[in-house]
């Protein structure tokens, strides 16, 4: 059973007023706020909210201030052609994921007929050749693919068939994509260990991150290391099998010899893995080990120490998407990708460096 999403006043007069565009009672220029307000029986704040969500995915343009927000299409009507969109995602677990959830809310409530495809990039190997037989036998209109690779999505760039890149190896391709700017933050997290002694740190993070070569964010971590005059190699961003038993095998390796004294952890899981097998190793957190993760998640709220990590707002990726779909309903070509800003926070999981590291 998925989360229950219960709406903000603002988002439930966004959605009236969608249901309005909708049916064609919505034309030209809109009511001003006040009258809005007045009509709807809420505040002039709950209605300018509205009017913002509505101009974030597209669907009314402000002309600027005292003149109102129009309608965005022609005949005054969102009513377009509903899109089949698959949902392609990274693995089984982001099924879970809330902004997964939020934008097959988000699609719906637009109109459009978002589907979980049955299998994963993962499942397919993160192999081009698989996913275009897998995609050329699936009935979609649209496609959004969660965390691909670059094989994968240039794969999806040269297609015809429209498709959305939720984070993965999307730079420089023409193809429309949204993800959380992290080298920023991954700059201040790295430049922040180093401050606090560190120079043996691993990032750990997934394959298509890695290769073949690696991506903007463990680039930056990497350029990092480089001008704090550290030397870099395999050990800084380890390959390794992509199971439990492959990290846990990864994880003995790095502490059988010269231990690194921080890991970067590139998802949740594996933050809430390693800090399990290493309390297992009788290593304490930070004082023998720091550790930090490349994203958020609600567990970490009950965390003790705080986990330090880094941040981003789903929402502007979740409203960016569903904009797309609608521009696609209506026969526009969108391959526009956007950046969504991403903030280190520093929590008690990282420290200083020990001056007797354990080897």
């Amino acid at each position: 059973m998925e989360a229950l999403t219960v709406l903000s006043a603002a988002a439930q007069v966004a959605e009236h007023l969608k249901k309005e565009l909708r049916r064609g009672g919505l034309r030209g220029t809109l009511p001003g706020v006040a009258p809005l307000a007045e009509e709807l029986g809420v505040n002039h704040k709950t209605v300018r909210a509205a009017l913002d969500q509505l101009e974030k995915e597209g669907l009314v343009e402000s002309r600027g201030n005292g003149l109102g927000r129009r309608v965005a299409l022609a005949d005054g009507r969102i009513d377009a052609p509903a899109l089949r969109v698959a949902l392609l995602l990274f693995d089984p677990m982001d099924h879970g994921e809330h902004h997964i959830i939020e934008l097959r809310h988000r699609l719906e409530l637009a109109g459009h007929l978002p589907f979980f495809v049955g299998t994963t990039l993962q499942e397919l190997r993160m192999d081009a050749d698989r996913v275009a037989r897998f995609v050329r036998r699936t009935e979609a209109d649209a496609w959004i693919v969660a965390a691909g690779s670059r094989e994968v999505l240039e794969w999806f760039s040269g297609q015809e068939l429209p498709a959305f890149a939720l984070f993965g190896r999307m730079a420089d391709l023409p193809l429309a994509g949204a993800k959380p700017n992290k080298p920023i933050p991954m700059a201040e997290l790295s430049r922040r260990l180093i401050a606090l002694g560190h120079s043996r740190i691993s990032l750990l993070c997934r394959q298509q991150l890695r290769q073949p070569q690696p991506g903007t964010t463990p680039r930056t971590f990497l350029g990092e290391l480089k001008a704090a005059g550290i030397t870099t190699g395999p050990f800084n961003l380890p390959d390794w099998e992509e199971s439990r038993e492959g990290f846990e095998r990864l994880l003995d390796s790095l502490f059988s010899a010269t231990p690194p004294t921080a890991l970067i952890l590139d998802e949740p899981f594996l933050f809430h893995a390693a800090y399990h097998h290493l309390s297992g190793m009788g290593l304490r957190i930070p004082h023998d080990v720091s550790l930090a993760c490349t994203d958020a998640d609600p567990g970490f709220a009950w965390c003790q120490p705080p986990v330090s990590h880094i941040r981003w707002d789903d929402r502007p990726v979740v409203h960016r998407i569903v904009r797309w779909a609608n521009n696609i309903a209506r026969g526009k070509d969108d391959r526009r990708q956007t950046l969504t800003r991403a903030e280190f926070i520093e929590g008690g999981t990282i420290g200083p460096a020990p001056t007797r590291p354990r080897g």
